[in-house]
């Protein structure tokens, strides 16, 4: 953990947001703290709502945590929305960490313009879950089984981003907001409580911080990112996770020639109901469009029942190696285990790409299938 005073040396962390961070995390109201973490792209949403994560879990034995970001989320792969339940710190802060969810939608894409009103629709529900089974008051329970809550936001803060960010902050009602403002004042939202109007009375604490990137004499993660890369990077994570941890698999050829050897589960196509996210496919073509693609897993009868519009919950992301229609079997390798294959009777496909690097393999993505595989019942 390093020094007391220090305790994630890898990385700077300015006093200004570390005062941020305690004042959320050691304030004296009765009910455990939802805070709500925006501002402009690459100004460090991310790393701060992770180093508040940690300051939360000096506290609390478990935090929750929202993230919203479909470019770069902090747990999961791109183009999903989810909710952890976090019981550990998490000393490296730039070490990428891959989380299971308690609750997740796949989206399908990287940002919400496509389908703003999915988007908000998934979030709310992700909120809604979070209220009823972490927040919601008890008078039979003890008041410490309420979890603090941190939510992470995308950097898309200007038009059409900026009225997704005012319904968030509407429907969360957060009780601490922290805005991380960037130099660029043009770029940085409108301060005080910017998503209230007149009538709207709520006791909200409002945090400005500046974004530890003005800061250029200290070392920071805060430099500008490739956003493909950094995606890249969590997919490929994401299906490392198919291997066990000891085997020696450390650069992204190694994992391709893996995947293209790796025993795919045998699934009868019947068995699935295909919906394609954001767009349409004639029905001759829906499986011929899986082959070769990242597929949302999801489950029908886990479907919010208050929502309407909302896709099942999605309980991890499969990569379609083949569909042999003659056959009727789809071949799909995941890392989400065996007993919850066996309940996914939704596949999701949106617009997340495979790396190129796992395509670069002879057979990794044939449709041609070896007789060495593994049936899902």
């Amino acid at each position: 953990m390093g020094e007391k005073g220090n305790p994630w040396p890898e990385i700077f962390i300015p006093n200004s947001w570390k005062e941020a961070a305690n004042s959320i995390a050691f304030n004296s109201s009765d009910s455990p703290p939802i805070a709500f973490i925006c501002g402009a792209k690459n100004s460090g949403k991310s790393t701060f709502s992770h180093h508040l994560l940690n300051t939360l879990l000096d506290s609390y034995y478990k935090v929750a945590y929202l993230d919203t970001d479909l470019g770069q989320p902090e747990f999961t792969t791109p183009g999903c929305l989810s909710l952890h339940v976090i019981d550990e710190q998490t000393p490296d802060l730039t070490i990428l960490s891959m989380k299971t969810p308690v609750r997740c939608f796949f989206f399908g894409d990287t940002s919400s313009k496509r389908d703003p009103k999915a988007y908000l629709d998934n979030i709310f529900r992700l909120y809604d879950y979070f209220q009823m089974e972490y927040y919601k008051s008890n008078e039979l329970a003890d008041s410490n089984i309420q979890l603090p809550l941190v939510v992470n936001t995308p950097g898309w803060v200007k038009g059409v981003g900026y009225d997704i960010l005012v319904e968030m902050l509407r429907y969360i009602s957060p009780t601490h907001v922290v805005q991380i403002r960037i130099s660029a004042e043009s770029k940085n939202l409108p301060t005080g409580a910017f998503w209230l109007d007149g009538s709207q009375k709520r006791l909200v604490n409002l945090i400005d911080i500046s974004s530890a990137r003005q800061d250029s004499s200290n070392r920071s993660l805060l430099t500008q990112k490739d956003g493909r890369l950094m995606r890249d990077t969590r997919i490929i994570a994401y299906f490392r996770q198919c291997f066990r941890s000891d085997l020696n698999i450390t650069t992204k050829n190694e994992l391709a020639y893996a995947l293209a050897s790796h025993p795919p589960y045998e699934v009868p196509i019947s068995r699935f109901k295909v919906m394609h996210l954001h767009r349409q496919v004639p029905f001759s073509e829906i499986f011929h469009s899986l082959n070769a693609t990242i597929v949302g897993l999801a489950v029908s009868s886990l479907k919010p029942t208050e929502s309407k519009t909302s896709t099942p919950w999605c309980v991890g992301l499969g990569l379609v190696r083949g569909v042999d229609l003659s056959k009727e079997l789809l071949y799909l390798i995941t890392p989400v285990p065996g007993y919850n294959l066996e309940k996914v009777d939704v596949l999701l496909q949106g617009f997340i790409e495979i790396p190129t690097c796992l395509l670069q393999v002879r057979g990794c993505m044939s449709p041609y299938m070896s007789m060495d595989v593994l049936p899902a019942n």
